[in-house]
Parts: C-alpha cells; sequence; structure tokens
C-alpha cells in the first residue's frame, strides 16, 4: 500500500516565478513586509497586496506560534518552498508519507481580476511545480492553478499540466461571481473529465468583495470553510455531475463533520421540490471530501462515506487545519479500522485522483 498525503502545500518564493517570460516579467510579483501588527511578509501584485498572504517574516516568530498548537505543524523554508527537493522528500520520509498532493498557497485567494496577468502568472506557477515534479521521483504530485478568467487559456494549460505532473485543477469555492454550476466552467469540466483528472476544491475565496465583508467576522471558517461547503452541497443539488459521468470532485480541508448534516439536508430539500435523490450521494456523484483527525470518524462513515474520505497533513501551513503526522495519526483514532485507515490513505486518494498519481512513484532507498 502507499500513504497518499491529498493535502499538502507549497509556499511560493521568488522562484516561482522565474518562469516569466521576457515580455511577462512587468507581472512578477514581489515580497513587501508590513511591520503593522504582526510581520509578514505579502506579494504586491500590479500595485495591490493580492493572494492568501505568507507565512511570517521572522522564522523565530513562526516557530514560537506553532509551538503554542499543540500539533506538529512547523515546516523549514526549504521544504515548505520545495527550494530543496530531496529534503522535502527526507521530510515525507521521516512523517511516514510516500506521496504528496501540493496545492498552491497564493492562489487560495484571488490574485488579479486581469486575465493577462492571471495567464502569465498561472503559467510560472505551474512550470514551477513541474520542476519539483521531476526532480521528486514521483513523489510530488500537484494540482494546477489555471487562469479562469480566461477560459481557452486555462483549457491550453491545463492539457500541459497534466503531461508535467499535474493529477487535479486547483479551484476555490467562489470563482469571482460565479459559483460551481456555472455553465461558464462546463467547458473545463469537460476537459477535465476527458484528461482523467479531478476538479479540487480547496478551502477559498477568490471573490474580494465577499472576502471583505467576512473579514469582520474574525474568522477564516466564515471566509473560507463555510463557502466550501456550500460549493458541495450546490454541486449536488444542481445535478451538474449527471452531465459529465466521469468527472470527479474533491473538496479539500474543509473537515468533514459537516458531512452527515449535508447528506441528510440534501435528500430532504430535493424531497421538498418534487425530486428523489436517493443511494450513496458521494458515490453517485463521484465525490471526494478530506477528513481531520479531530473529525468523528467513525461517526462520519455511518453515512456510507467509506469509499469517498481521504486525508491531508496541510503541509508547508501553520494554521487550524496543519497536522504533519495527521496520517499516522488517523490510524489511533478510538472505533477506526484499520481496513478504514487504510482505505482513507491509499485506495480513497488514488480513486480520487486517478491512477497515474501513483504511476511514477519510486520507493525512498533505506539509508
Amino acid at each position: 500500500m502507499l500513504i497518499i498525503d491529498a493535502d499538502a502545500h507549497v509556499l511560493e518564493n521568488e522562484h516561482t516565478w522565474d518562469f516569466l517570460s521576457a515580455a511577462e516579467q512587468r507581472y512578477r510579483p514581489s515580497l513587501v513586509r508590513s511591520e503593522h501588527g504582526q510581520r509578514r511578509y505579502y506579494w504586491l501584485i500590479e500595485g495591490k497586496v493580492q493572494g492568501f498572504n505568507v507565512l511570517p517574516s521572522e522564522e523565530s516568530e513562526l516557530q514560537a506560534r506553532t509551538a503554542k498548537m499543540g500539533r506538529i505543524v512547523y515546516t523549514p523554508p526549504e521544504t515548505r518552498e520545495v527550494n530543496d527537493v530531496p529534503a522535502r522528500l527526507r521530510a515525507m520520509d521521516a512523517l511516514g508519507v510516500d506521496i504528496q498532493v501540493c496545492h498552491p498557497t497564493l492562489f487560495i485567494e484571488r490574485i488579479t481580476d486581469r486575465p493577462a496577468t492571471e495567464v502569465a502568472l498561472c503559467r510560472s506557477w505551474n512550470r514551477w511545480m513541474a520542476e519539483a515534479w521531476q526532480q521528486g521521483e514521483g513523489r510530488l504530485r500537484w494540482t494546477c492553478a489555471l487562469p479562469l478568467l480566461a477560459m481557452s487559456e486555462a483549457l491550453t494549460e491545463l492539457q500541459w499540466c497534466v503531461e508535467h505532473g499535474a493529477v487535479g485543477v486547483f479551484t476555490r469555492a467562489i470563482e469571482g461571481n460565479r459559483l460551481v454550476n456555472d455553465p461558464y466552467f462546463f467547458p473545463l469540466y469537460e476537459a477535465a473529465q476527458k484528461l482523467d483528472v479531478p476538479i479540487i476544491v480547496h478551502v477559498g475565496n477568490a471573490n474580494p468583495e465577499n472576502l471583505e465583508l467576512l473579514a469582520s467576522s474574525g474568522s477564516g471558517y466564515w471566509r473560507f470553510r463555510l463557502p466550501t461547503i456550500g460549493s458541495f452541497h450546490t454541486l449536488v443539488s444542481s445535478g451538474i455531475m449527471h452531465q459529465f459521468p466521469h468527472l470527479r470532485f474533491g473538496y479539500v480541508e474543509a473537515a468533514a463533520q459537516w458531512l452527515p448534516a449535508v447528506l441528510r439536508d440534501l435528500p430532504r430539500r430535493a424531497q421538498a421540490l418534487g425530486r428523489s435523490m436517493e443511494g450513496n450521494i458521494l458515490a453517485d456523484n463521484r465525490i471526494w471530501v478530506t477528513c481531520e483527525t479531530d473529525d468523528d470518524v467513525p461517526y462520519i462513515l455511518t453515512y456510507g462515506t467509506g469509499d469517498h474520505l481521504v486525508i491531508g497533513s496541510d503541509y508547508g501551513h501553520a494554521d487550524q487545519s496543519t497536522e504533519l503526522n495527521a496520517l499516522s495519526k488517523l490510524r489511533e483514532m478510538p472505533g477506526l479500522s484499520e481496513e478504514a485507515w487504510r482505505k482513507i490513505v491509499d485506495d480513497n486518494a488514488r480513486a480520487l485522483f486517478g491512477p497515474t498519481v501513483a504511476a511514477q512513484y519510486r520507493q525512498p532507498v533505506a539509508v
């Protein structure tokens, strides 16, 4: 068997943008440091602070903050930024992880409202990750960042990414003013279905106005997690998965404790509309969801989710979802069978990301 981490991250750095062409250098982001409140670095894109902010500017600050969390969360810069791919692989060995599926950090929020800028930055990001994949002995797979403001460019880029190690498409719960059921995305769904890669809805929100409104809540739960749950509900209730009978979706980093409530709500709402929603909702719609170690996974499994739960460590981040040893810790959860654990860390992840996720895997050599 393999241990597959379905939610790992890379943190963008200056090298990420070294793949911009000469004509695209005007789009190159720059790092700026804020001294107001908690000191952090931010990416400045087209004169604005854009995208999801990165870690504290002082490594000592990060270490001090993570020491208070009560979980293993700290990762050194050379591994979280994949500046040293062999070091990242050694860190995976220490955690007992065979394969990581890596997602962006910057793109959790919207990075620009200009299609040309998004095309250039997505293309550079993807080539940066392809470089890491080429060095990673088949163990670093990734989801591609696509310029969804320019769909024709996105479809061309998707083809290249799948040929260079990508095993999914990174999306957010809200893409600008569009939701997951918007027909605008149907060409992307058709292309992903044809290429046999899933759409991954990672916790994220690409609607700046919505983010600004919800910032007053003081919590990422409302800004990022609840929209992700809403996206799941909309995807199923809209019925669009029936239009794409081979398409797969993954909902990542929103935990899974909400699943029983939503799985109960969907048939009730369908009945009120004179529709029928029988059977296994996850299986019928080909959807997988990441769980976390503080979810009551044995209870969630009673809702027919056994073939549709995966798990991630949130490697590279240091927040409420991060737990570097989550995959091994899950094995010790009371009431969870060995078979259920093996499905979550191996079989289900392969089903979500497809057979190519492990196609080039090479067993680590014992030292």
